[in-house]
C-alpha cells in the first residue's frame, strides 16, 4: 500500500482517498487500454443522490515507463494529484463536453484580460460577439474541424448572415481572433490541434498598393476646402493628422502643454483608447519610438494659434459646465473633458457622406501623410520617425510600393541628365 502526500492530499493507487481540507473525496486510476488510463474524481452527488464525477484520460507512449512498474504508478499518481486540483479550483475543463460559448468566457478571463491590450481585448470581444459566436457559440471544441472553419469563412466573404458584405480586412481580423482562441485551446492542453491554423488566412484580391489607400495632392486641397463649413476643433484635427501622420489616439490625448508654438513642434506622450472595460482610458503611447516630438508646416502652426485663442474662448463661455481641471486636451467636449475615442471616426464617415469627397478610412490620412511626404523625396528613416514606427523596415514594408515608384521617378530624372551628355 502507498500514499504520496502533496499539501493537503493523500493518495493510494487505484482507490484514492483524498483529503482537502478536512473534505474526503474519493478517485480512482482505471486502466482503459494498453496506453491509455482513466482519472476519476468524485465531486459529490448530483440532485438525484448520484455520484458526479470529473474524469481525464491519460495516454503515455513512453514504452519505458509504461515497462517500468514503480515509475509508472507515480507518475498516475502524480497526474491524479494534479487532475483533482484542477477539479477542485475549477480549473479543469472537459473538452469533450465543453461548448465553445462556454471557453470564450474562460478565455477571456484566463488570457484576454491579462495578455491583450485595452483596446484590442475590447475588439476581440466585440468580434466574437457579432461575427465568431453565432456560428461556433454551440459547438463542442474537439468538434470544430478545419472544414467548419472553411465554411464559416466562406460564409464570411459571401454575405455575413445576411448582413452587408464585409471588408478583406475586417474578414482577416476575423480569423485572426479566432485563430487565437483555439491555439490557447491548445496550449492549455483541451484540443490536441488548432482547426483555424490548417485553413489559410485569407488573401486580399488587390495589390499592396491597393491596401494602403490615400489621397493625392489634389484631393487633399479639395478635402480642406469641403471642411471650411466644419467646427474649427475638426478641421484642425485633419489638418494635423494629415501634417503629421499620427494615429487617432495620438492626437485625442494632446494636450496644450504637449505643443510648442514657438519652435513650431509637438510631443506625443500619451494616447486615448478603450480600456478592457469598454470606457475610455489615458494610455501609454504604443512603443518606446512613439513617444516622440514632430515638427510642424509653418501654416499649421498659424492655424493651431489661432484654434488656440478660440479653444480658450470656448472654456470661457463654458464656465461651470467646464468641469476638466487636470488636462487642457486639444480636441474636447464642451466640458473640457477629452472625446470619446470614436467620437472622430464617427464624424470622419458623416462627413465623408455628405460631401464629394472620395471615402477613405479616417486611419488612411495617416498613411496619405507618409505617402506626400515620401513623394516630396523625404528619405524613409525620417518617415518612420515622424510615425512613431519601432523600425525603419515596418516603413519599409507600409510603403514599399510608393517608395518603389519614387525611386523609379528619381531614375527617370538622373536619365534625363545622363541623355544630355
Amino acid at each position: 500500500m502507498r500514499y504520496i502526500l502533496i499539501g493537503f492530499f493523500f493518495f493510494k493507487l487505484n482507490r484514492t482517498y483524498i483529503l482537502l481540507f478536512g473534505v474526503i473525496r474519493l478517485a480512482s486510476i482505471q486502466k482503459r487500454g494498453e496506453r491509455s488510463f482513466l482519472l476519476v474524481v468524485e465531486t459529490g452527488y448530483g440532485a438525484k443522490g448520484k455520484r458526479k464525477k470529473r474524469t481525464k484520460t491519460i495516454r503515455i507512449d513512453d514504452d519505458k515507463l509504461l515497462k517500468t512498474t514503480k515509475k509508472l504508478r507515480d507518475f498516475l499518481e502524480l497526474e491524479l494529484a494534479k487532475f483533482q486540483m484542477e477539479v477542485e479550483s475549477g480549473e479543469y475543463i472537459a473538452p469533450q463536453k465543453t461548448l465553445f460559448k462556454d471557453f470564450v468566457i474562460y478565455w477571456e478571463e484566463k488570457y484576454g484580460v491579462k495578455e491583450l491590450g485595452g483596446q484590442t481585448f475590447h475588439a476581440y470581444k466585440t468580434i466574437i460577439k457579432n461575427h465568431i459566436l453565432p456560428y461556433f457559440e454551440n459547438m463542442r471544441l474537439e468538434e470544430v474541424k478545419p472544414v467548419h472553419v472553411l465554411n464559416f469563412m466562406d460564409q464570411l466573404k459571401r454575405h455575413d448572415g445576411g448582413k452587408e458584405q464585409l471588408s478583406i480586412g475586417t474578414i482577416q481580423y476575423i480569423y485572426r481572433v479566432l485563430r487565437n482562441v483555439f491555439q490557447r485551446a491548445v496550449d492549455w492542453k483541451i484540443i490536441k490541434n488548432n482547426p483555424v491554423a490548417d485553413v489559410k488566412k485569407p488573401k486580399s484580391k488587390n495589390n499592396h498598393n491597393d491596401e494602403i489607400n490615400v489621397y493625392s495632392e489634389n484631393e487633399v486641397e479639395a478635402l480642406f476646402k469641403e471642411a471650411e463649413n466644419e467646427p474649427f476643433h475638426w478641421r484642425v484635427f485633419i489638418a494635423l493628422a494629415l501634417a503629421t501622420g499620427l494615429r487617432r489616439g495620438e492626437l485625442l490625448g494632446l494636450e496644450w502643454s504637449h505643443v510648442n508654438l514657438d519652435d513650431g513642434a509637438i510631443t506625443i506622450k500619451q494616447t486615448i483608447g478603450i480600456g478592457q472595460d469598454g470606457k475610455p482610458a489615458i494610455k501609454g503611447t504604443k512603443s518606446k519610438n512613439s513617444k516622440r516630438v514632430v515638427s510642424l508646416p509653418s501654416s499649421i502652426i498659424d492655424e493651431l494659434k489661432l484654434y488656440k485663442d478660440h479653444w480658450e474662448q470656448e472654456k470661457k463661455h463654458a464656465g461651470e459646465k467646464w468641469v476638466e481641471q487636470e488636462h487642457e486636451w486639444l480636441f474636447c467636449n464642451v466640458d473640457g473633458k477629452h472625446f470619446y475615442p470614436t467620437s472622430p471616426t464617427t464624424w470622419w464617415n458623416r462627413f465623408i457622406e455628405r460631401t464629394e469627397i472620395r471615402h477613405i478610412r479616417l486611419h488612411d490620412l495617416r498613411h496619405t501623410s507618409a505617402t506626400l511626404l515620401i513623394n516630396q523625396g523625404v528619405h524613409a528613416k525620417i518617415i518612420s520617425e515622424r510615425l512613431g514606427h519601432s523600425n525603419i523596415r515596418i516603413t519599409m514594408d507600409t510603403y514599399g510600393h510608393a517608395l518603389q515608384t519614387a525611386d523609379k521617378e528619381a531614375a527617370e530624372k538622373l536619365d534625363g541628365l545622363f541623355s544630355k551628355n
